[in-house]
């Protein structure tokens, strides 16, 4: 443990499985206080974590389309630790499918998740930062917000919009102290990812340089530094993580 963190206090939603379980292990072992927000609490709790440090994980229900939900969730962390110094938006979705045949529920719930789910999650999070006169917004985008990829244009939509929703957030929230950044992971060994094509798996691996897939924990990582002071003169930035896929 490097210490990078200690003592911060950071909500993670979607914090259950891929992305945000590898996201909230990490910022564990880092010295964090970490709230992982997700739609429903397994049964067996905190020991969904595979870390030592799984004790510093804290799992609250929440649904990222619903504001109401989010605003109870937040407030239970500020009631229970008195701030939130870092909150990763990195509950998403896919409902993938060529445009001919996509459904408006698909196009629909995609958004809702993955684009109306961190504007609301924002919404939420926002004034105790503002009060606080700091704090660091994390959100989760994705190569294909950049270079779009055939059947997603649902969740290519939501990622370049979350793209936009950064770059305004850390003008509109700079006055404040409040820096908001995103990750953009590539293709990312997940659950996820598992639902994609052979076709869809192989252009992607065709395209990257390094010739393989991103573990979790690569991503983890980025978060990490993004979490820390590290990156204290840091705001509206993308940081593409894809092993030289898109540069």
């Amino acid at each position: 443990m490097t210490n990078l963190i200690n003592n911060k206090i950071i909500a993670v939603t979607g914090a259950n499985r891929g992305i945000g379980k590898a996201i909230c292990e990490r910022l564990a072992d880092e010295g964090a206080t970490v709230y992982g927000l997700v739609r429903n609490i397994p049964e067996e709790g905190n020991s969904i974590y595979q870390t030592e440090n799984k004790d510093k994980i804290k799992l609250l229900q929440a649904n990222v389309t619903d504001l109401h939900s989010l605003l109870n969730a937040i407030g239970e962390i500020v009631k229970c630790e008195g701030k939130i110094d870092v909150f990763v938006n990195n509950a998403g979705i896919t409902k993938d499918n060529l445009i001919i045949r996509m459904s408006e529920e698909d196009w629909d719930s995609v958004i809702d998740t993955n684009l109306k789910g961190p504007f609301l999650a924002v919404k939420a999070v926002v004034k105790t930062m503002m009060s606080q006169r700091y704090g660091k917004i994390i959100n989760i985008g994705s190569v294909v917000g950049t270079i779009g990829n055939a059947g997603q244009a649902n969740y290519a939509s939501a990622k370049a919009g979350m793209i936009g929703l950064t770059k305004s957030l850390a003008k509109e929230l700079a006055s404040r102290n409040i820096l908001v950044n995103l990750i953009a992971p590539g293709y990312v060994k997940t659950e996820m990812t598992d639902t994609l094509t052979e076709e869809q798996k192989n252009y992607f691996l065709t395209n990257i340089p390094l010739k393989r897939v991103a573990e979790p924990k690569e991503i983890a990582d980025a978060v990490v530094f993004f979490a820390s002071d590290l990156s204290s003169y840091i705001t509206g930035e993308v940081l593409h993580v894809n092993g030289g896929l898109y540069m």
